[in-house]
């Protein structure tokens, strides 16, 4: 039952105590298949001592993968604020008409939002070396504990008899 020490940060719904501090918290750090998890706080998330974060490859190169924007995306962005400039001014003028006639006001348009088609992904941490070890020995002896129940049931009975 060896699992890797790469634990990913997700939310649960009902809060539990913390694995350090046993203060209530809805944050679970759980391996990938969630063999193990554990409550903590962002508190200690953020301490090295308890776990680290693990940055993506394409950050973690250094400045090589730093992404460097392009000619053609600073310009296609400063048309696009060019055109919003030109849209704020248009309606103001607008209003400013209205103003003047007192009629009565067209329903408001919805602004379009680019969205981002980025997938959300969950952050991953690393734990500590001795929180690690206290991670898997607890499972050591779950694991042990439940193979002494399976075999105890097979083992014969102490003899209940006195001596004679």
């Amino acid at each position: 039952m060896a699992f890797q020490n790469i634990y990913y940060k997700r939310t649960a719904a009902t809060a539990k105590a913390c694995y350090m501090c046993y203060r209530p918290t809805t944050t679970v750090l759980a391996t990938l298949n969630t063999t193990d998890f554990l409550y903590t706080c962002d508190g200690h998330l953020t301490d090295r001592g308890f776990a680290t974060v693990i940055e993506p490859h394409d950050a973690a190169s250094g400045t090589e993968a730093k992404k460097v924007v392009s000619d053609e995306e600073i310009r296609r962005v400063k048309e696009e604020w060019e055109e919003r400039q030109k849209r704020a001014q248009e309606k103001a003028k607008e209003k400013e008409k209205e103003k003047t006639t007192k009629s009565s006001p067209p329903p408001p348009s919805p602004i379009p939002v680019p969205g981002s088609s980025a997938k959300p992904t969950h952050q991953r941490y690393t734990l500590h070396r001795d929180v690690w070890s206290m991670r898997l020995a607890e499972h050591r002896k779950k694991r042990q504990t439940n193979a002494v129940k399976e075999v105890a049931p097979r083992l014969p009975m102490t003899p209940r008899g006195g001596v004679s």
